[in-house]
């Protein structure tokens, strides 16, 4: 099993989710994330002062899947959060060892 973790924009977040939905997932975690990576902020007036943002807003997306299709979800979230500009984002793909259904006790594939 894999965990799938996307940093896009969150303007991008509803072409992610429709294209995740028209892949055929439907479950995934959202969480507002802050962060830079090559775009190291950028600045900003406010009431004549110039100030420095340096913590970008973010969105997290976190999908659980089989082995199997992590090429198909990573595919999915690549299409619908690529821009082509600076700030696209990053997608992490880490081995789950176990998953537990906490409600009824199912474990691995059966969990997800």
């Amino acid at each position: 099993m894999k965990q799938i973790a996307a940093i896009i924009k969150p303007s991008q977040l509803g072409d992610v989710q429709e294209a995740l939905t028209k892949a055929g997932f439907e479950g995934m975690r959202i969480m507002e994330v802050k962060g830079f990576g090559r775009q190291k902020g950028h600045s900003e007036l406010y009431r004549g002062a110039e100030y420095t943002v340096d913590f970008l807003p973010k969105i997290k997306v976190q999908v659980l899947v089989t082995d199997a299709k992590a090429a198909q979800v990573v595919d999915a979230i690549v299409q619908g959060a690529r821009t082509g500009k600076i700030g696209d984002g990053k997608i992490f793909i880490t081995a789950v060892e176990e998953i537990i259904r906490i409600r009824t006790g199912e474990k691995g594939v059966d969990a997800i």
